[in-house]
């Protein structure tokens, strides 16, 4: 790919989450978004005009061929992602692909390997570790500020589904097509997890279905870990919940952090105080996308546009590695490594509850 592009072209699969968030991110960090890939051509067209995408495919090989293209953005369901991801790849294409990236560890391992093969830049869309707190966390930890990092929480609850006729793509409710909030959330708090404290050595896993709806994917998870370190912690969420209610916590040797809506705050010997986030962290607030003809509870969740700023700065860094620029920055992006990683740390926690047992995860060297 030529390093000298100024504004490198880029085409998004998926016309929800792809049009919500990575169309508008992708062009405020400087690429020019060619086109729109959908698998129903009326809503693929209709969704182009109205986020002003110039073409609109139903075929992925098709649009690889408009010139220009350096960069595909797969935003689909899970089970999607293989084909897409190794298509792209053999195209000789960078990839920035949407977590959970794959349905198990084997499909993982494979799209790491042909995206090392092709020599190209390979991104999982874990934004919010470039959200303002959690970047901020993560430096604070780093720095030794809290001593050895010993225990955690991490819970997320949301409403998403707590009224019984939400609507959610036929997808996210099968386990088999990669559905449910594990892979939803819980892939993003593996990632903050793995970013923050280090690789996970154990899991045990129970998963909630809601099986009177007809669901074979979960709704809810409660998982204790354990990290190569020693660190042991809680996961725990649940999109069931009547409000939104979020829990970050990391206890130190001497010191806690904690997140609280935007803020980290810290108790130490001399108190607790909320801490002024660094400059270079700080990013402006989301902006909700065009909301016309947006009508489930899956595109409704994403209407304020709060993934968008995070969204925006991983943009930026996969755009700079393109070009040729140095990314510099803390956090980096998460890479189809981190994909295999968290899909490893999934497949053994499914595994924990299907067995009724501690389940250990894999190093990645280990893996293969």
């Amino acid at each position: 790919m030529c390093a000298s592009i100024a504004r490198p072209g880029a085409l998004v699969v998926g016309t929800s989450f792809g049009c919500l968030t990575h169309v508008r991110a992708l062009r405020r960090a400087g690429f020019d978004v060619h086109a729109l890939v959908g698998r129903d051509p009326a809503r693929t067209r209709e969704r182009a005009a109205r986020f002003d995408v110039a073409h609109a495919f139903t075929s992925l090989d098709d649009a690889l061929e408009l010139p220009g293209v350096v960069l595909v953005s797969v935003a689909t369901p899970p089970a999607s992602h293989h084909e897409l991801v190794l298509r792209a790849l053999d195209a000789g294409r960078h990839v920035l692909c949407e977590k959970p990236f794959a349905l198990d560890a084997a499909q993982a391992r494979e799209m790491l390997q042909r995206a090392g093969d092709a020599g190209v830049v390979h991104a999982i869309s874990h934004e919010f570790r470039f959200g303002s707190a959690q970047a901020h966390l993560r430096r604070l930890v780093a720095s030794g500020a809290i001593g050895e990092p010993r225990q955690g929480s991490f819970v997320f609850d949301h409403s998403l589904v707590a009224d019984p006729a939400s609507e959610v793509p036929d997808w996210w409710r099968d386990g088999a097509s990669g559905g449910g909030w594990l892979g939803a959330y819980g892939s993003h708090a593996i990632d903050q997890i793995r970013s923050t404290l280090g690789e996970f050595r154990s899991v045990s896993g129970q998963l909630q279905v809601d099986r009177e709806r007809g669901w074979s994917a979960d709704d809810g998870y409660s998982v204790a870990f354990e990290l190569e370190g020693g660190f042991q912690g809680v996961m725990e969420a649940t999109c069931r919940a009547r409000d939104v209610h979020a829990v970050c916590r990391v206890v130190g040797s001497e010191a806690t952090a904690s997140i609280e809506g935007e803020a980290v705050w810290l108790a130490d010997a001399s108190g607790r105080r909320r801490l002024d986030t660094p400059r270079d962290l700080l990013l402006p607030k989301g902006e909700p996308p065009p909301t016309a003809g947006l009508s489930s509870a899956y595109e409704l969740v994403h209407a304020t546009g709060t993934e968008l700023p995070p969204s925006v700065r991983q943009a930026e860094r996969i755009r700079a590695a393109i070009v040729g620029d140095e990314p510099g920055g803390d956090p980096a992006v998460a890479s189809f490594r981190d994909g295999l990683a968290h899909m490893q740390v999934l497949d053994a926690i499914r595994a924990s509850a299907s067995r009724g047992e501690r389940v250990r995860v894999p190093a990645l060297e280990e893996s293969g």
